[in-house]
């Protein structure tokens, strides 16, 4: 059995062997944490500066929508790129860039709210913001006479839950390019994905206006 001065000096001698090693791997396990708890401090304050930027931006395109603030729209822009540039993968990046197509439809310039939306499906967005995308980006086309695009546009859905807007959409793209027949078999699939007729009278309308187009 070992004497105690016989421990010391092993202890000693381990120690000049590892010591260092064992004081490198501490630091390094030191750094870890600290590199951590600050990538998570940067997310809280980056994530409430983020909210706070897009709160701001709600408020000026509320200012914006229905007027001609050209103020307004300047600091909507200038908060939406800020969020864009500062925050680019973050969903407030995509909710602003679907808020200035929205700015930007208002204002008529249907070229630069296509050039948003193409910026939010560029950028990872979630299944349903992209369908919800898609969709506006058809409805735009439509606006613009490009009956063709929207309809390229609307391929791409396929969520079962978009159904109803997406047959519906594609009835009135159809019909816009003069292919009636088609137009009403969209409506009735419309319709029919909708499953309460009732509570669609717009779209019986166009059935019952399409009416004699039915193949049957």
């Amino acid at each position: 059995m070992r004497t105690e001065e016989e421990q010391v000096e092993a202890l000693k001698g381990w120690w000049k062997e590892n010591g260092k090693s064992l004081l490198f791997m501490i630091a390094i396990a030191l750094s870890a944490v600290f590199a951590w708890k600050t990538w998570q401090q940067q997310q809280l304050t980056d994530a409430e500066s983020a909210s706070i930027t897009y709160q701001n931006l709600l408020d000026a395109v509320s200012a914006t929508l229905g007027t001609q603030d050209l103020d307004q729209i300047a600091t909507s822009q200038h908060l939406a790129k800020e969020l864009k540039t500062d925050f680019e993968n973050s969903e407030y990046a995509r909710f602003a860039a679907l808020l200035m197509a929205r700015v930007q439809v208002d204002q008529g310039k249907l070229p630069e709210a296509l050039a948003e939306l193409d910026w939010v499906l560029a950028h990872s967005p979630s299944d349903e913001m992209r369908n919800v995308t898609l969709l506006r980006k058809a409805r735009i086309y439509q606006a613009m006479g490009d009956y063709q695009k929207g309809l390229e546009v609307i391929k791409n859905l396929s969520a079962k839950e978009f159904n109803t807007s997406v047959f519906e959409l594609k009835g009135d793209l159809l019909l816009a390019s003069g292919e009636k027949m088609d137009a009403r078999a969209a409506y009735q699939q419309a319709l029919d994905a909708s499953g309460n007729a009732e509570a669609n009278p717009l779209l019986n309308m166009k059935l019952e206006d399409l009416a004699v187009y039915n193949e049957g």
